[in-house]
């Protein structure tokens, strides 16, 4: 079924590599619903991240670089269900779980455009100066959606089905973007973060498009690479 120009997101759609697959969630919809409460918010920043044996380069900024851990655990699972992590123990990000299951690997949603829900993104988000700050990085788009670590880790966001209190559905545009910019992560460290993983994916010109930033060591790792 398709509304508006998104279509639902299915497992298939998102079985390939996480690096493979980021460009097509631009333009797409997250939906949460989270005690009541709708937010959908058009995703305009993706990150991509391999883990251990994903692809045919380590990627060594990624949480499941070194394989399974009990806090990696649900991007070994089956693609479409949602990782949601705690950054620096304040800030819950949210990611889609791509690749076959058993193969890790996510896309970090850094940003995105309220569509819907407004009302209760900013009283999520009481910092946000304008609009655009409501979901422009993946800190601000967690508590805008209301995914929290670690009650909602492992939603899935194909089927729908509850979580403790809340639902999530991913739709994809049904006619991908054409452009799509793409670049290195964002406060990567080490070479994990320059120009070779250019995993980074964002719409040009988008405003809530978070601004890049280098991580510990990465513009001298890419200096000498």
């Amino acid at each position: 079924m398709t509304r508006d120009g998104w279509r639902a997101a299915t497992r298939a759609d998102l079985r390939g590599l996480p690096a493979d697959v980021a460009p097509i969630l631009l333009g797409a919809r997250l939906t949460t619903v989270v005690e009541g409460e709708k937010v959908i918010v058009r995703l305009t920043e993706v990150e991509a991240y391999h883990g251990l044996g994903t692809g045919p380069i380590p990627d060594p900024g990624s949480h499941a670089r070194s394989g399974p851990t009990a806090r990696n655990a649900t991007m070994w699972g089956e693609p479409g269900h949602l990782y949601v992590y705690l950054s620096h123990g304040i800030h819950s990000c949210v990611n889609v779980v791509c690749g076959p299951e058993g193969v890790a690997g996510g896309i970090l949603l850094r940003a995105g455009q309220v569509l819907e829900g407004a009302d209760a993104a900013t009283r999520r988000r009481p910092a946000a100066r304008t609009p655009r700050d409501l979901a422009r990085g993946p800190g601000r788009f967690g508590d805008a959606v209301g995914l929290r670590h670690p009650v909602h880790d492992g939603i899935d966001a194909i089927t729908g089905e509850p979580r403790h209190g809340a639902v999530a559905r991913l739709e994809l545009l049904v006619d991908p973007l054409a452009e799509v910019a793409t670049g290195p992560r964002v406060g990567v460290a080490g070479v994990a973060g320059t120009a070779e993983f250019p995993w980074r994916y964002w719409i040009p010109g988008d405003p809530t498009v978070s601004a890049f930033r280098w991580g510990r060591g990465a513009r001298e790792a890419g200096a000498v690479t």
